[in-house]
């Protein structure tokens, strides 16, 4: 090779390494730091919290505190595991993270958490769940739904009515996905007309300024249809919900849920 297109050669490769550099360093710092962590030879733990939960401190210590002993348990658990059947480790460490993110916030002080896990413990597939947080911070304590409806009784008129509303939207998303065959009342039995098991629920945004557009019930894979569909949302318009409203609930929920909403429910 001469001499020229040696160096030209090089260059070339410099170049292409240095941009290598620079998107891996990318990547790197996109990845966000975790708020608390467990790592060693069993397990690899993470929570995170996201921007707007950090910027509520109350919320925040709530979250984190509840994630550690999330982490805790989990690390506990794969010790014991290691030590009945150290083969379960051959892949590595297990993987736990947890993940918080604010979906709404309504009258100012509603704040609506997903909570989203993820789990690889080194079965056929990886494992996942769903989960919400309703927090007042004006009280700065978590709360539920109950304050926004009359009565919440377990299979009571409003939670009749609720669940109703929850399968003609999960019927309505599988109609989308062309998973209709698994619209059926064996995948909706754990669908109860309870409030603790219904599914997690979050306030969905709205289109009027500081109100709810209606319920969100969250559900992971295997809750609603088999591992291959994944995760399902289910949106319930608070007009549907209307005849069971208290004057609090009345007052917070208004408008339509914005557009685009059903592609980013968590």
């Amino acid at each position: 090779m001469r001499p020229a297109a040696s160096l030209s050669f090089a260059r070339r490769i410099g170049f292409i390494g240095a941009l290598t550099c620079v998107a891996a360093a990318a990547t790197f710092a996109a990845e966000p730091k975790p708020d608390a962590a467990i790592k060693n030879k069993n397990i690899d733990a993470s929570v995170l919290l996201d921007d707007k939960i950090k910027a509520d401190p109350a919320l925040a210590a709530d979250c984190l505190a509840e994630g550690k002993k999330w982490m805790e348990k989990n690390a506990a658990d794969a010790a014991a595991s290691r030590k009945q059947d150290p083969v379960m480790f051959r892949d590595g460490a297990w993987t736990f993270e947890r993940k918080y993110s604010v979906r709404s916030v309504v009258d100012g002080h509603y704040v609506s958490v997903v909570r989203s896990d993820y789990m690889n413990t080194g079965g056929a597939h990886p494992n996942s769940d769903i989960n919400s947080v309703l927090w007042n911070s004006a009280a700065k304590k978590r709360i539920s739904i109950r304050p926004f409806f009359i009565e919440t009784a377990d299979n009571g008129p409003t939670m009749t009515a609720m669940r109703k509303a929850v399968i003609v939207s999960l019927n309505s998303e599988k109609k989308k996905r062309d998973t209709s065959d698994t619209a059926t009342a064996e995948w909706y039995k754990g669908v109860e007309p309870k409030l603790l098991k219904i599914g997690a629920v979050t306030l969905a945004p709205s289109t009027d300024a500081g109100k709810s557009s209606g319920l969100t019930f969250h559900y992971p894979p295997y809750a609603v249809g088999p591992y291959a569909e994944g995760e399902y949302a289910a949106f319930v318009p608070w007009d549907t919900l209307k005849p069971y409203l208290t004057p609090e609930g009345t007052r917070i929920f208004g408008g339509v849920r914005p557009k685009g909403d059903d592609d980013d429910a968590r």
